[in-house]
């Protein structure tokens, strides 16, 4: 890796990073010496770069760093343009077409000698099987996700027994064959997952649920453990 690599590198590890970041940890990722690692972040210092800490301590990168975000690398774009030939092929409409215009924006920026790793990567997914069609307008849902309100479905389970729920949307899970929507349900008291084509009549309430959209996912995630979420114990179900 050319020094001038390595150098962006180190900051990309410092940006991720939610805590910080030894020197032993950014070697071992760039497969340097720790003493490389000293060397090369002592240079970043005195060009400027406000990168926080001490040898044995950790690194963090300083607020006040700004770095053009879209200057990527080939292995970020081929990671990019994977993300996006999946959604483009498997999400619903308006992520497919959100899909198709991020990876314009990016040809558009990036210099014209990274414009092969978009045109003819290397990488790729597979077609798409064709799925059956939602019962509910997912980018609605999503949309309802983000406002933290309620939506009320009528659902028919593996077995075909219908119900009428009302629940509060955690989060649309995407699969190859398959959507799935993940909420609290009233009825059951508990968190569940449907499938988006069983769904039908969808009726989106104005009504919020009353929790921020992130602590409503957190309590799902921790029910997949079977780990209480707060003032409810529910279990997770698939149905």
């Amino acid at each position: 890796m050319r020094r001038a690599d390595r150098l962006f590198q180190i900051i990309q590890i410092l940006r991720r990073a939610p805590r910080p970041v030894t020197a032993a940890e950014i070697a071992r990722e760039l497969e340097v010496s720790a003493r490389t690692v000293y060397r090369d972040v002592a240079d970043l210092v005195g060009q400027r770069v406000p990168i926080l800490g001490e040898a044995g301590l950790g690194y963090v990168l300083g607020e006040t760093f700004d770095m053009p975000p879209l200057m990527l690398t080939p292995d970020e774009i081929e990671a990019a343009v994977l993300g996006a030939q999946w959604v483009a092929g498997r999400g619903e409409p308006v992520l497919a077409r959100a899909a198709r215009d991020l990876i314009a924006k990016i040809t558009a920026v990036v210099p014209e000698r990274l414009h092969p790793f978009i045109a003819d990567p290397s990488i790729g997914t597979p077609p798409a099987f064709t799925q059956t069609a939602d019962g509910i307008d997912v980018a609605r849902t999503r949309a309802w996700i983000r406002e933290g309100r309620k939506i009320r479905i009528d659902y028919r389970d593996a077995r075909g027994d219908p119900s009428r729920r009302v629940i509060w949307p955690v989060i649309v899970g995407f699969f190859d064959q398959a959507r799935m929507l993940a909420g609290w349900c009233e009825l059951r008291g508990e968190f569940r997952h449907f499938r988006t084509d069983r769904i039908t009549d969808p009726d989106f309430l104005e009504e919020r649920h009353g929790l921020r959209p992130a602590v409503l996912r957190a309590r799902w995630k921790r029910s997949l453990s079977g780990r209480p979420v707060g003032p409810h114990a529910p279990t997770q179900v698939v149905t």
